[in-house]
């Protein structure tokens, strides 16, 4: 059987390629504060590019051997089941029965495809695939949420009189404009800002043609109510006494 080569600039120059196509697909993970970013990404990539080039080119001691079995697919296949490991750590599933982190699980599979194919020379379809990630991150993203979902998660951040009848009013008022309460959260820092109030965070989930801003005045017109937080953005609400 014939040995296979590479000169050592080819092989710096697939595991640079890798690390850029890699940690490029990362940066937008950065860029939504998701669990994996660029260091995750370039690591998963140049691995699989390294992975890829050692199955091709690392047995050339041992590939003329009467007993060798030449399979360069298999390292390649041990990649792909084994990411699968890395995705699913990625993926969080929280207490309001909502799941987060598919997409940066598929993103790491991905991005070890993509290595893959660098670390075997086939750069066109790891350039190709690259631009598909990021057209989908970046532009299909933004036309799903505006005409393909029917509702969102917002979370609203209120503080207000510490009194019984507070959360009665806040759920009436979520039922009325039919928006669903997912989860309400107190964190001890959030207690007794100012004596007699605390704050509390309410996740809701609501259509996607609501419109939000007006919700909010209306949250802060509630007797109680100091203030409405939305964005990290106060919405002005009547004084409280």
């Amino acid at each position: 059987m014939k040995t296979v080569t590479i000169s050592a600039t080819a092989i710096i120059g697939r595991l640079l390629l890798a690390a850029f196509l890699g940690g490029l697909i990362g940066w937008e993970r950065d860029l939504r504060n998701k669990q994996a970013g660029v260091k995750t990404h370039l690591l998963v990539s140049v691995g699989a590019a390294s992975i890829m080039l050692l199955s091709i080119y690392g047995f050339n001691e041992t590939i003329n051997h009467v007993n060798a079995r030449f399979d360069p697919a298999r390292l390649a296949h041990g990649v792909i089941s084994g990411i699968g490991f890395l995705g699913a750590g990625a993926i969080l599933k929280h207490s309001n029965r909502n799941v987060t982190g598919i997409t940066t699980a598929a993103t790491l599979w991905v991005v070890s495809a993509i290595g893959l194919a660098v670390g075997s020379g086939f750069y066109l379809p790891a350039l190709v695939t690259t631009g598909i990630v990021m057209l989908t991150v970046f532009v299909l993203r933004h036309f799903e949420e505006r005409f393909l979902s029917t509702y969102k998660f917002i979370t609203f951040t209120l503080t207000m009189k510490d009194e019984a009848q507070i959360l009665g009013k806040i759920n009436k008022a979520f039922k009325n404009e039919d928006v669903h309460i997912e989860a309400i959260s107190m964190s001890d820092e959030y207690f007794f800002l100012e004596e007699g109030h605390l704050t509390m965070d309410i996740r809701v989930k609501i259509s996607s043609k609501k419109n939000i801003l007006e919700l909010s005045r209306e949250l802060g017109k509630l007797d109680g109510i100091k203030q409405v937080k939305l964005n990290n953005k106060a919405i002005p609400s009547r004084a409280v006494e």
